[in-house]
């Protein structure tokens, strides 16, 4: 049976990335989808290859910095789909700097998108996930968002954030049956990621580094986080809450 038979998510940061193979995880698994974002191309493309392989998907476009958009993906998806079970939070933005490199705008944007903007939806969402009987907010955090590394200030701030608000949130509404998780991936082959390996002197030999400090000895894929969040989305998880989870290859290992 599939897992997510009869329930509604809604996805941000769902046109590429983690976002994306979340979606297209999750129609497989019977959900109807909206996925939400800034840029409509991609947005359209995820929809259609939901539509495509039989599922429901609706393209959305939302800012999660503006609580206005926020309301209204939520409004619109409900008015198409009659209800919101799951959200996954996986709008993000990173800068690669210390905090003398941290310009007061760039601090700003990545407080804005990754803690901001996860807050805004999580606390928007919390009257329809009330009226459905409960659900499941799936926050993509960051394995920085329980420890660091050099050269991601602003990143690190935000994500710490990520884990604390989760933490919060999962304490204050679990009396509700709404399960508020966050899964903490290390490096993670996204589109994000393809542009900091890019920046770099030695793009191949910078993959390659990051990639030797993994004990499984690769970076994960989208679909890796993709699968935690199913688990975290369905009723499969029922008595997990609060929960910050690494998915690292065992680097928070050591």
């Amino acid at each position: 049976m599939a897992r997510l038979l009869n329930k509604v998510a809604l996805v941000t940061g769902g046109g590429s990335g983690i976002g994306r193979a979340c979606a297209l995880v999750f129609a497989q698994e019977g959900a109807r989808v909206t996925v939400a974002g800034r840029r409509p191309d991609p947005l359209a493309a995820v929809a259609a290859e939901i539509y495509n392989a039989g599922g429901e998907a609706l393209a959305m476009h939302c800012d999660v910095t503006d609580a206005a958009d926020v309301a209204r993906a939520i409004e619109t998806c409900v008015n198409r789909f009659g209800k919101i079970n799951v959200v996954v939070n996986s709008a993000g933005a990173l800068v690669v700097a210390t905090a003398e490199e941290t310009s007061d705008h760039d601090w700003q944007q990545i407080l804005a998108v990754n803690l901001t903007g996860t807050f805004l939806m999580s606390r928007a969402v919390l009257p329809e996930l009330r009226k459905a009987g409960g659900g499941s907010i799936v926050n993509i955090g960051s394995i920085l968002g329980l420890l660091s590394m050099k050269s991601r200030v602003a990143y690190t701030a935000a994500k710490s954030g990520v884990t604390g608000l989760t933490r919060a949130m999962a304490l204050d509404h679990a009396h509700e049956g709404i399960r508020v998780n966050c899964i903490c991936p290390s490096v993670t082959e996204t589109e994000m990621m393809a542009n900091v390996i890019a920046a770099q002197p030695d793009p191949e030999a910078y993959r390659r580094m990051r990639a030797a400090q993994i004990p499984l000895g690769r970076l994960g894929r989208p679909e890796d986080v993709a699968q935690m969040a199913l688990y975290l989305a369905s009723d499969e998880s029922s008595w997990v809450t609060g929960a910050a989870l690494p998915l690292d290859g065992g680097l928070s290992a050591y």
